[in-house]
């Protein structure tokens, strides 16, 4: 997992948006996140400058020092093979490319834009994960 700036974010590679809104999580953040098969996903909003959201389940959120409801944007179900259906509220489109980073350990990140995200587009050699 390449850190592309130092002192920057830790990139995982791309998640490509399938035609029904799904995507996939990269294996090495399914293991690091500790993410499993049925598992309630909490969408997060991401920030401004990155745009995209984060991914959690509740019992990474049962950790984290602040209340985050009041960033929570959809609800989904982790399914088989990492994959997770996106809701409609996500507001990403089949085809979309999202960088997936590590986050605070509360959630895994997939930024839609901003500065990580154009210097990753630097990097053609990110692994791209597609559902």
């Amino acid at each position: 997992m390449p850190q592309l700036a130092k002192g920057g974010k830790w990139v995982f590679g791309w998640a490509i948006v399938g035609q029904q809104r799904e995507l996939r999580i990269p294996p090495q953040a399914w293991e690091e996140y500790g993410f499993q098969v049925g598992e309630e996903a909490i969408l997060l909003r991401g920030s401004r400058t990155s745009g995209g959201f984060g991914v959690s389940t509740p019992r990474l959120l049962a950790r984290a020092k602040v209340p985050l409801q009041s960033r929570v944007l959809a609800r989904g179900v982790i399914a088989a093979d990492g994959r997770l259906v996106l809701p409609p509220e996500a507001g990403m489109r089949p085809g979309q490319r999202l960088l997936v980073v590590r986050g605070s350990g509360r959630a895994l990140g997939f930024l839609a834009r901003g500065p990580i995200y154009e210097l990753a587009l630097e990097h053609p050699e990110l692994e791209a994960f597609s559902p």
